[in-house]
């Protein structure tokens, strides 16, 4: 299962990187660079809590492996209409949605098939290796996609984006675990309330929740605009794009690694506020630095505390979440981490033009220190798990 996912990575970070480059080279603009990026990642925030209802009543396998289809027509779609030369930048905006759409119903199922795959006590272990598939497709994804977007094209980016969803397609086909839900004569919408209603109740569920919106929010911003970096900042080209994905991506696979082998540790809270200040310090810096050395440092240093950060809150809400609600719990979860890259994508690519990127950039490192310090001094939910 993390093989077939892994792949499939791979290619979805090879088409990331061909489409932001075909998105700025088209438009020009850092605008359309966020606006692309908020209509990959509005669906999440708009459809993953019903996305969440459906992988607690639906068997979870088929819900992802509808998902996969639609992602893989998507992506030879896109190619086919780069290689006869007719693409648009609306088509491209448009294919963002659906594939965004797709991914708010195999998400919370996704994540909510995890923990049927392992034992409750090794589930930091299996989300920060579940982190490590992820984050080596970041190294491995632009890496290769690069190669082939210089000597062949992005519509090979897009083509081999296709031909990767194969492998989580046969991986899923040949998975003998299956969720059986259980029969209720709930509505889809009190189902839902019932998912609000234990968030609510539990705790620090819901600091954890608003920490995962601000930290997508505020922190990716900087990857969506990394082309824009490397392009009007560096003076550069797919090439310095390709090494700062690949900068981010080694460092966010030494973070989970990092992760998986502390284990089940205590003070996960504290170590996830802690990280989510080194990842608001490393934003400030590459904001606004002048190195291309530099900034690689920063972006490998960003990426592990990244990765430390959300392997941490996530470990968090599966532990105290029971199986039961875990799908409309992982789904407003989601929804929160998923959510918060279109807001902040979309404000940040209308600021930018008005403030430069490395004032923006900078402001989201300083309010993410910010949000950390107020969690871990003041309001101390999260800091005491």
């Amino acid at each position: 299962m993390f093989i077939g996912a892994c792949v499939s990575s791979v290619g979805t970070w090879m088409q990331i990187l061909a489409q932001a480059w075909l998105v700025l080279t088209i438009t020009q603009s850092p605008f359309y660079l966020g606006l692309d990026a908020f209509l990959a990642g509005i669906p999440v925030f708009l459809f993953s809590i019903i996305g969440g209802v459906v992988a607690d009543r639906v068997e979870r396998r088929r819900v992802l492996l509808c998902s996969q289809y639609i992602q893989m027509v998507s992506a030879f779609t896109l190619m086919l209409l780069l290689y006869f030369h007719v693409v648009k930048i609306w088509h491209i905006l448009c294919l963002s949605f659906i594939s965004g759409t797709a991914q708010s119903f195999g998400g919370p199922a996704y994540s909510a098939l995890i923990p049927t795959l392992v034992k409750k006590e090794d589930m930091p272990n299996a989300i920060a290796l579940n982190s490590i598939q992820f984050n080596l497709a970041r190294v491995l994804g632009p890496a290769i996609g690069g190669v082939i977007f210089d000597r062949l094209g992005a519509d090979w980016c897009f083509g081999l984006n296709g031909l990767s969803f194969l492998a989580p397609v046969i991986s899923l086909t040949i998975l003998t675990t299956r969720y059986l839900p259980q029969k209720t004569g709930e509505s889809v919408l009190a189902s839902m309330k019932q998912g609000f209603r234990f968030i609510r109740h539990q705790g620090a569920m819901e600091a954890l929740i608003f920490l995962a919106f601000s930290m997508t929010a505020l922190g990716f911003p900087m990857m969506t605009f990394l082309p824009w970096f490397a392009k009007s900042v560096f003076h550069g080209g797919p090439w310095t794009f390709t090494l700062f994905l690949c900068s981010s991506g080694v460092g966010a696979v030494v973070g989970s690694l990092g992760v998986a082998w502390l284990g089940n540790v205590p003070h996960k809270g504290r170590i996830a506020l802690g990280s989510l200040i080194w990842l608001g310090v490393g934003i400030a810096i590459f904001a606004m630095s002048q190195s291309i050395a530099l900034s690689c440092v920063v972006l490998f240093l960003t990426g592990a505390g990244l990765m430390t950060v959300f392997a941490n809150v996530n470990s968090l809400v599966q532990l105290i979440t029971p199986n039961e609600m875990r799908g409309r719990v992982m789904s407003v979860y989601n929804s929160a981490f998923r959510g918060g890259m279109p807001m902040g994508n979309l404000l940040t690519g209308w600021l930018v033009p008005m403030f430069t990127a490395p004032i923006v950039l900078a402001l989201n490192g300083l309010l993410l220190v910010l949000l950390a310090l107020y969690f871990l001094l003041v309001q101390r939910k999260v800091a005491t798990l």
